[in-house]
């Protein structure tokens, strides 16, 4: 059997490659992918070459082929039908971290059933919410809290979609694009621009990955109020003001990052705990407002350089394999 497969080439330029592919072992699936999702936030960095070398191993996927910067097929929204394998699986909707192909093989457990509530062009967003899963987790947020989410990304409107269900708690939406605000409205969370965003926060999710938007959410704490980091900046150093009343007030920066299971419940969840929680949320129709661009498999070497250079503004791009899985 073969596949086609989505190569970042060389920094800037990607392509689609032909890759074999094995027979399934005993304990492994064929799955055919139905839709992948390209990540605005890393993969963008990916793609134009922002990966710094002390962060090349820690940036690996979990079935990335090749090196950074490159040659590397990289990626990890992937959702498919299991078309070989284990009984049980054949026949399923599965979510697994692989990257753009239209094909492959895994083992078994490296893929999760996508709950039959959940369509599986929305089920390509089970990474991005199981960060915000773990970023919750970490800042452990109170009944009643006042909290800015800082940047309306993929990152930061799963954090605001999911902090909407917590009893009480006030959220505001931040972001300097004026047109997220109907996404705000759509998750059911207020909507500022930051210089109208309210303050005195009790905790505040930073996700713009901007010097900006971290100095602006250490402005929107009260005193003793944490600033829960999400961005990942790659190569770019990150201007912040520690001075004028960060200490006076008793700020807290404390950075999140999904590579590990939050301590706050390491000892009771695991990786698959936390996969399985995001498909699960993901039922929530609400989450549909981050799929806000399409493409199909064979568009992916002209979409991202359009992603990367803002032309394409979409949160989460869908790529769209259903003309694309005829390898065999």
């Amino acid at each position: 059997m073969r596949a086609r497969a989505f190569w970042l080439a060389a920094p800037g330029r990607g392509e689609i490659r032909p890759v074999p592919l094995p027979a399934p072992g005993a304990d492994e699936v064929l799955v055919r992918t139905l839709h992948s999702g390209l990540s605005r936030g890393t993969e963008t960095l990916v793609f134009a070459g922002h990966v710094p070398p002390t962060q090349y191993a820690t940036m690996r996927a979990p079935h990335q082929e090749g090196d950074f910067p490159a040659p590397v097929k990289y990626g990890y929204l992937n959702v498919g039908i299991v078309e070989a394998g284990p009984a049980h699986l054949v026949g399923r909707t599965v979510f697994c971290l692989y990257p753009h192909q239209t094909r492959y093989v895994v083992p078994a457990s490296a893929v999760t059933v996508v709950p039959d509530g959940v369509p599986a062009a929305r089920a390509v967003l089970a990474g991005t919410v199981e960060t915000a899963v773990n970023a919750l987790w970490d800042a452990a947020p109170l009944v009643g809290d006042r909290i800015a989410v800082v940047g309306a990304g993929m990152v930061g409107c799963s954090v605001a979609g999911l902090l909407a269900r917590f009893p009480g708690v006030r959220v505001q939406l931040v972001d300097a694009d004026p047109a997220r605000a109907g996404i705000a409205a759509a998750l059911g969370v207020d909507f500022a621009l930051p210089g109208d965003a309210t303050g005195d926060r009790d905790l505040v999710v930073h996700a713009s990955a901007t010097s900006a938007g971290l100095t602006r959410s250490l402005e929107l704490l009260g005193p003793e109020g944490t600033v829960v980091e999400l961005s990942w900046y790659g190569d770019r150093q990150v201007s912040v003001p520690l001075g004028e009343n960060f200490h006076s007030r008793r700020l807290v920066v404390r950075s999140s990052q999904v590579g590990t299971v939050s301590p706050n419940v390491r000892g009771r969840r695991t990786f698959a705990d936390r996969l399985e929680l995001a498909l699960e949320l993901l039922a929530d129709p609400v989450f549909d407002a981050l799929l806000t661009g399409a493409c199909r498999f064979e568009e992916l070497p002209e979409v991202l350089p359009r992603l990367v250079s803002g032309e394409l503004p979409a949160l989460c791009q869908v790529v769209d394999y259903a003309e694309a899985a005829t390898d065999q």
